[in-house]
C-alpha cells in the first residue's frame, strides 16, 4: 500500500534525521543568528531529498557493498568532523564569542559554501540517506519505493524547517555570550564524538 510505504518512509527518515549532527548544528546556528535561514534550510532539505531518492533507487546498496567507499567515507568524514569540532571549540573558548557579535559577518556565498560542505563532505549524511534509507527503501515493492522516498523526504523538509525557523523564533533570549558559547561547546563535543566514532568503528 502506498500510504503504508509513505508512513514507513516518514518514520524511518525522522528517526535518522532528527538527531544532533553536523548538518543540524549548522542549521541551528544560522537559525539562532537569523542569518540566511531560508537558503540554508532549502539547501539542506533539498540535498536530503536528492540523496534519499538516489539511495532508494539503487545507489545505497552499491555503496554498502563497497569496502573501499565505506573506508573513504569513514576516514575522510572523521577528519572533517574533528576539524569542525576544533573550530566550534575555539569559538566556545573565545571571550568575544556570542550570537550578537556574529550577526551579519558572513556573506550568503560563504554560508552556502559551508552548508554544501557540511552536507556533501559529511559521511553521516550519506550513511543516513543513501545507505540506510536506500537499503530500507530498496526492500519496498517497486510500487512502494516512490511513496517511501516521498515520506522520508517529507520528514527531512519538516525537520530542517522546524530547526531553522524555530531557532530563529527564540534567538533573542539566546544572545547572551555565555549561552552562545555553551551551545558551541556542545556542538564541539558532539562533532568530536561523531568523528571519533568514525575512527573507532567502521561504517555500516
Amino acid at each position: 500500500m502506498a500510504s503504508t510505504a509513505l508512513l514507513q518512509g516518514w518514520l524511518t527518515g525522522a528517526g535518522l534525521i532528527v538527531a544532533i549532527g553536523a548538518q543540524n548544528a549548522l542549521v541551528l546556528r544560522q537559525g539562532l543568528m537569523r542569518q540566511h535561514v531560508v537558503p540554508v534550510v532549502a539547501v539542506c532539505a533539498m540535498s536530503d531529498v536528492l540523496l534519499i531518492v538516489v539511495g532508494v533507487f539503487g545507489l545505497g546498496s552499491l555503496i554498502a557493498a563497497s569496502p573501499l567507499l565505506l573506508t573513504l567515507f569513514r576516514y575522510g568524514g572523521a577528519a572533517f568532523l574533528l576539524a569542525y569540532a576544533f573550530t566550534a571549540a575555539r569559538r566556545a573558548l573565545s571571550p568575544k564569542a556570542g550570537l550578537q557579535a556574529q550577526v551579519g559577518t558572513a556573506s550568503l556565498g560563504a554560508v552556502l559554501s559551508s552548508t554544501l560542505a557540511m552536507t556533501y563532505l559529511n559521511p553521516h549524511v550519506y550513511l543516513d540517506t543513501v545507505v540506510l534509507l536506500g537499503t530500507v527503501g530498496a526492500q519496498q515493492s517497486p510500487e512502494g519505493r516512490l511513496p517511501f522516498a516521498a515520506g522520508a523526504s517529507l520528514a527531512s523538509v519538516m525537520w530542517f524547517s522546524l530547526l531553522g525557523f524555530g531557532a530563529a523564533a527564540v534567538a533573542a533570549p539566546l544572545r547572551r555570550a555565555v549561552v552562545w558559547r555553551s551551545i558551541d561547546a556542545v556542538i564541539a563535543l558532539v562533532m568530536a564524538w561523531l568523528g571519533l566514532q568514525l575512527l573507532l568503528r567502521p561504517l555500516g
